[in-house]
């Protein structure tokens, strides 16, 4: 942060600060424009005229009312327009007390609507200007008085300019919030439309064929022994359910798949078992990747296997894409206790990556890794490190919430 960026946050956070040296300016302004007489041989002289005791007390009192013009800026304006109006009449008409009352007049327009703006700008501007013509000991033709005419109009403008871009800033504010809101609320609710559907989907094709399924299978195994015949008869009703279920199950899927989407796999879901393959593949892309592995002794489940597989994949894929030239990977594996910690760390070189694909490209990576450990049962920690890089730290539970209830992973 800049240093004028934080003097201007300082003087947000102090506005009372800020009002009373704008009231000091505005009193040396006053003080040093009640000194300037004008000359119609020179033109303007300093020190020819020097103001009464009185003109000095109303500038006094014209500065001091402006510290409260944020708090009560109609007050402050009734104020300084009423000590305009003294100075007017009982004073020098040179003697610039009507200054606070312009600032006075462009707080009020900054921080009020523009029909009342324009109904005290006119109020204040016709009310100097008449007493200062009709009680003042100078024509009611000379350039003093005219003038009030001009700095009211003036700061009345400016007031309303500087309220409008502050409206127009906020709209556009709100409404770049309200879209990004709508945005997000859309992308769930799609999201939850095309989950249900598939949910539905797959129960429809799924239920009825496995439990036709399941019953075939028992009414072989019953008869096996005693009447084969009818044995091998609902064994041949279970080879067609379960046909029709794949049928209907590829079809489902292929509903999902793009019409340039890859054939689906017919080797067997990837695990940590293929670690060393996946890290030689991005090493060969021109990512150097480290991996350190301690293991348990046993067998991972499936889906504890492949959600770790698929967390180190897409990390490493973000680390190529978006840690820049010259970074290196880091991979690690370890068991603690009742569960399997998973860490991918990259060094980008320019410290701003942030892991996650560009916002024209989708960004579906994290998300996709925070899905299959909160399914899991597991916390995901993603950010960036200290000075530079990314972090992607996973725990997963070995046991798992469907293996806690006795079903197979």
């Amino acid at each position: 942060m800049s240093t004028l960026e934080r003097a201007r946050c300082g003087l947000r956070a102090h506005p009372l600060a800020l009002d009373a040296a704008i009231a000091a300016v505005v009193l040396l302004c006053m003080i040093a424009g009640s000194f300037v007489a004008a000359d119609g041989d020179h033109g303007v002289s300093w020190g020819a005229h020097t103001p009464d005791p009185l003109s000095l007390l109303l500038m006094v009192l014209g500065a001091a009312a402006l510290v409260l013009r944020r708090r009560a800026p109609k007050a402050v304006l009734a104020v300084t327009g009423v000590l305009s109006v003294i100075e007017c009449v009982t004073g020098d008409p040179r003697a610039p007390v009507a200054m606070a009352a312009v600032i006075a007049l462009y707080t009020v327009a900054s921080t009020t609507d523009r029909t009342t703006t324009w109904r005290v700008g006119l109020l204040t501007m016709t009310l100097l200007t008449a007493a200062a013509m009709l009680f003042g000991p100078l024509p009611w033709y000379a350039q003093e008085n005219l003038a009030i005419v001009a700095w009211t109009g003036i700061g009345a403008t400016a007031g309303d300019a500087v309220r409008s871009r502050r409206a127009f800033v906020q709209a556009i504010r709100e409404r770049a919030e309200r879209a990004e809101r709508t945005r997000e609320e859309e992308a769930r609710r799609r999201v939850a439309e095309e989950r249900l559907r598939i949910a539905r989907d797959l129960h429809d094709v799924v239920a009825h064929h496995i439990a036709l399924v399941n019953v075939q299978a028992g009414v072989a195994a019953h008869v096996m022994d005693k009447r084969p015949d009818q044995a091998r008869e609902a064994l041949g009703h279970v080879r067609e359910a379960s046909r029709s279920a794949l049928n209907e199950l590829r079809a489902t899927v292929g509903l999902l798949r793009q019409s340039d989407d890859p054939e689906a796999p017919t080797e067997p879901a990837p695990g940590l078992s293929r670690l060393e393959e996946l890290a030689g593949t991005f090493r060969n892309a021109g990512l150097p990747v480290e991996v350190a592995r301690a293991d348990p002794d046993g067998a991972l489940p499936a889906a504890v296997d492949l959600a770790a597989y698929r967390i180190i994949q897409e990390a490493l894929t973000n680390a190529q894409k978006h840690a820049g030239p010259g970074a290196r990977a880091e991979v690690s594996v370890v068991r603690v206790g009742p569960n399997i910690e998973v860490t991918v760390l990259d060094d980008g070189s320019d410290g701003s990556e942030d892991g996650a694909p560009p916002a024209s490209g989708g960004g579906h990576g994290l998300l996709g890794m925070g899905e299959r450990v909160s399914a899991l049962g597991g916390t995901l920690t993603t950010g960036p490190r200290y000075g530079r890089g990314f972090r992607v730290h996973a725990i997963l539970p070995l046991k798992t919430r469907t293996t806690a209830q006795g079903e197979p992973v």
